[in-house]
């Protein structure tokens, strides 16, 4: 008994700590697949395996509802403590390698998602790809800007120079 009461404490801060949560169904797969997927996440989330009652009281004290009705045969949570998106990848990526492996549902900043919700947060980019073409946009619109302030400047100087030259004549 208070083992259980253990893992639901341990379940519900995982529940209320992560940025997001993927629910996924792993019939069929073995101990090494299972192995092998919790190396995968390791960098940005937390691959747990538990009882569907567990998981359920510990989603209910953390005030996760997202799940209600969906935990049912051999259930797993990817805590996500990292970027949501690279979770939903590396999940999608082994389901590929692994069609045993079903990712059902997610939940992020508080919102439910659906199974295809997920897949589509998979197809985004990452926050490394994101932030990489947002400085180079900036770094474009820098050379532009200086482009564009050092063009009246040039033509500044030549019609000074060209002044100079009707004066002197």
């Amino acid at each position: 008994m208070a083992n259980k009461e253990a893992t639901v404490a341990e379940l519900t801060e995982k529940f209320s700590s992560s940025s997001a949560i993927l629910l996924t169904e792993y019939r069929g797969l073995t101990v090494a697949q299972l192995k092998e997927l919790r190396r995968n996440l390791s960098a940005d989330a937390t691959y747990a395996v538990a009882k569907n009652t567990l998981l359920t009281i510990a989603a209910k004290n953390a005030g996760v509802t997202a799940f209600d009705g969906q935990l049912a045969g051999p259930s797993a949570m990817a805590f996500v403590h990292g970027d949501a998106v690279n979770v939903a990848k590396q999940l999608r990526d082994f389901a590929k390698a692994n069609p045993l492996l079903i990712v059902k549902s997610g939940y992020l900043d508080g919102v439910a998602l659906s199974a295809e919700e997920v897949k589509k947060l998979a197809d985004l980019e990452t926050k490394e790809v994101l932030l990489a073409k947002a400085a180079g946009v900036l770094k474009a619109s820098l050379f532009k800007a200086a482009y564009v302030f050092q063009a009246p400047l040039s033509q500044a100087v030549r019609t000074v120079d060209a002044l100079r030259e009707k004066q002197s004549n």
